[in-house]
Formats: C-alpha cells, structure tokens, sequence
C-alpha cells in the first residue's frame, strides 16, 4: 500500500503528467461546453406565429394563432416566444402581421394602448360622455379603465319664485345622480390613454364612458347649468371587485327633476 501511494505521489509531481492532465481536462471542458452550446442553439423551441393575415388594430385571437419549432438561433430581435402574450393582445396600428409571420413586441400591444381613433367597446344603444376631470378629481391619479365610479352633482340652489323659499335660496345641494358607471378610459390633454406606459407619468384630462342617450342628456344639461354653479364629481367604487356589478341607474329622481325643470327640452 505505501509503495503505491508513494508511486502515486511521484507520478503526480512529474511536471509533465500533471501537464497532460490539465490539457485533457480543458479539452473536455470545451468539448462539453461547445456541445451544450451547440445543442442550445439548434435544439427548436416552441414558439407562436400568425395562421392568418391580421390587420392593424385588430384584437388577436387563439384562433388566429398557431405554434411552430424554430431553432433559438433564428429567433433574432424580439420575438414573443409566448401565447400568452400574443392571445387577447392587439396589433399595433400601424402594423400588419403577415400570414406565416412569427410575433414581434413591436407589433404586439394592450388595448388601453390602443389610440383614441379605435373604437371603445360599448353596449348598443349607448352614447360615450367625456368628464373633464383633473388629478385631484380623480383621488390621484387613481381611477382607473375598468373601474366603476357613481356620479354626484354638486349645485348652488337659487331662488325660484313659488318653488324656492328665500331661506333655501344659494344653499348648495349635493347628491348621487348616476351610480355604476364603468369607465371606458381615462385621457390626458392631447387625447393619449394615461396608463398606456406606467413608466410615463400622465395628467388626467378626461375620463370616458358610455351611457343611454337619456342620461346623456341629463348629465350635459347639468354640466351646463353655470348659472347654478354645477360640478359632476366622479367618485370610485368596488363594484369592479365584484362577480356581478350593480346596474347603471339614476340614483336620485329629486336631482334629476330639478336638472329638468331648470333646463329647457326640445324634441329631437
């Protein structure tokens, strides 16, 4: 036993051996190395591309998508490797992906990215209002699209002869005139979605949702009511939390009958 250790010992004080063995050990390191790159590199991932020709602004879905294997080497600048995030996604306005054509993250957006020209989704029937309103009226930049909000008028009671005692006249009223309103998008000055790039940081200008025609008259008449010093204040609600969101309804019928005994209507 103590002539094969000390054999052992020489041996791997020889220069030369303890040489060769270090060349030995970086070749298989290279060879490993250059084989696990290799198989990286032409192994196929799986990866989704476009079934059909799909046109700018256009909603993309599962339908429209199927997967191919392409080796990692061809996949060159950014390609989305998921379905996941090409599937419910949107084309990008001023893109078509072509037939065959494998998904770029150029071409590929949100909806709320979507420009102002795309038309927002809304129930037949509705007509969309736009409600100016400002970081503070929106708790902070905290309203969100999606979200739902009721709408309260704040006005300044004036005197009306044989309706308005002179001890109510200039007090303010205040109310709930529309509840569960979901909003469609909020918008800043020049038009351009707000939460489209969170890194971006964007003054609220408007707020956009849609509503019956009925209500949509009630709500500009009040808007207009400057002689009464009328605000519509939006206020946010959890209805978005919930699986079933309370129906959009007039809240106060007093509210609303005053709207329409100090405006004039016409018939369209």
């Amino acid at each position: 036993m103590g002539n094969l250790t000390n054999g052992l010992k020489k041996f791997l004080q020889n220069k030369n051996t303890v040489t060769a063995i270090g060349v030995v050990v970086a070749i298989l390191v290279l060879y490993v190395g250059y084989n696990m790159r290799v198989r990286s590199a032409i192994n196929p991932i799986t990866v989704p591309y476009a079934r059909v020709e799909i046109s700018p602004g256009i909603q993309i879905t599962e339908d429209m998508v199927g997967t191919t294997q392409v080796p990692p080497s061809m996949l060159q600048g950014d390609v989305l490797r998921s379905q996941s995030q090409v599937i419910d996604k949107y084309t990008s306005p001023d893109s078509i992906i072509p037939k065959g054509s494998l998904f770029y993250a150029r071409t590929v957006i949100e909806e709320e990215q979507l420009p102002s020209n795309i038309i927002l989704k809304y129930p037949k029937g509705y007509v969309l209002y736009n409600m100016s309103v400002t970081t503070a009226s929106t708790y902070g930049n905290s309203i969100y699209p999606e979200n739902y909000i009721d709408i309260y008028l704040k006005a300044v009671n004036k005197y009306e002869e044989g309706i308005t005692s002179q001890a109510d006249a200039d007090r303010i009223m205040l109310g709930k005139l529309v509840e569960n309103v979901k909003v469609l998008a909020v918008k800043d000055s020049s038009g351009q979605p707000v939460f489209s790039n969170l890194s971006e940081q964007k003054t609220p200008a408007m707020i956009v949702f849609a509503v019956p025609e009925e209500y949509y008259i009630l709500l500009k008449k009040a808007e207009f009511l400057r002689n009464y010093e009328t605000t519509l204040i939006p206020v946010p609600t959890n209805e978005s939390l919930e699986d079933e969101p309370g129906e959009l309804s007039i809240s106060s019928e007093q509210l609303k009958n005053w709207i329409n005994r100090v405006t004039i209507w016409t018939e369209s």
